[in-house]
């Protein structure tokens, strides 16, 4: 694959609605394997390792990111190219809490700028490095990609939390999530 099909790729890929996802469980091309592409654990999109800096360009693979098995691929109805992910291809950034019916709803944002509620189909997990202590806080964005919460945005759901049997988290359509 070259530029030139990258461009291709992007092109048909701009004919979406930008507010949709289109059924990539259901596509199922060859696989492309001349390409490398990388999402760094900041959430910093590369192809043969030059950042990506259209946004646009980088919201639209978004769109089209799959997770099979503990490999990720961007999938079009005509090609699929295999994507390495450093930790998961999605960077939490920001959140708001809303009252929602007298319950506490939050919203996150992802650094391709989609927006969503935890709740069951979005739960948070936060994993414990064994060697270093440090968290590594984890919400789905969407069936089975993750996204990691930014320290920035996990410091400030710290900074909410409430303490319930001895244990730390936040609430969010009256479900409790534990932070520690």
């Amino acid at each position: 694959m070259s530029n030139n099909s990258l461009s291709s790729i992007f092109t048909e890929l701009s004919k979406l609605d930008e507010d949709s996802f289109p059924p990539v469980e259901d596509w199922n091309p060859p696989l492309c394997e001349n390409v490398h592409m990388k999402i760094d654990r900041a959430g910093k999109w590369y192809f043969m390792n030059s950042p990506i800096g259209r946004e646009r360009m980088v919201k639209l693979f978004s769109r089209v990111l799959r997770l099979d098995g503990d490999e990720y691929y961007l999938v079009t109805p005509i090609e699929k190219i295999k994507i390495e992910v450093e930790d998961k291809p999605f960077v939490i950034t920001d959140f708001d809490i809303q009252e929602v019916e007298n319950n506490q709803v939050i919203t996150f944002k992802t650094n391709t700028d989609e927006l969503f509620e935890l709740n069951d189909s979005h739960p948070l997990r936060v994993e414990i490095n064994k060697n270093s202590s440090e968290p590594s806080p984890y919400i789905v964005v969407r069936k089975n990609l993750e996204g990691l919460i930014s320290r920035n945005v996990y410091y400030k759901l710290i900074d909410l939390c409430e303490e319930v049997d001895g244990q730390h988290g936040i609430y969010s359509h009256k479900i409790f999530y534990k932070l520690d």
